[in-house]
């Protein structure tokens, strides 16, 4: 971790004050990104700015994240990188009845009672969240092929065959 971005951080006094924070972090020290990504080469860039809107006084603290994510291609079986760009703001929230009261392109989050955040915690929440269920390498093309049946399968017997002499009974 950048060595400007403090472990933890008062939200309502980095709200109050509009501090803002930029720094690094190796994809090792995400403990919980690492069982989702292949591998933990490379590092995060990450930027958190503390506000309050202009318009409705919410307060917020807004994301900006850079990052590859190192992921294995469901279809190649082969290791690529899944670029990841995003800028998320984040409505501040003391309790979950609030939550309601911000804007739609706010998302809650929930502040707890001692207002302290981990900014590694958020980071690694997003990184998280900006993993695929199913990862596939950008121009890998699918496999489209008929997989007929070979001849021995073919010259097996059919075990529903006794039914049909049955049936013509």
């Amino acid at each position: 971790m950048s060595a400007n971005v403090p472990e933890l951080l008062d939200a309502w006094r980095m709200v109050a004050a509009r501090r803002c924070f930029d720094g690094q972090v190796p994809l090792s020290e995400l403990t919980r990104l690492q069982g989702l990504v292949a591998d933990t080469e490379g590092q995060c860039t990450y930027a958190l700015e503390f506000g309050r809107d202009d318009i409705l006084q919410v307060a917020y603290v807004e994301l900006t994240i850079e990052a590859a994510l190192p992921l294995i291609c469901q279809r190649t079986m082969q290791r690529f990188l899944l670029p990841v760009s995003m800028k998320q703001r984040l409505g501040l929230i003391r309790d979950e009845d609030e939550e309601s009261a911000l804007p739609p392109d706010y998302e809650a989050l929930l502040v707890p009672e001692d207002g302290n955040l981990h900014p590694l915690e958020m980071v690694e929440d997003e990184l998280v969240l900006a993993v695929p269920v199913v990862a596939l390498a950008p121009g890998s093309e699918a496999v489209e092929r008929d997989w007929p049946a070979t001849e021995e399968e073919q010259s097996k017997a059919n075990p529903f065959a006794a039914l049909a002499a049955l049936k013509k009974q």
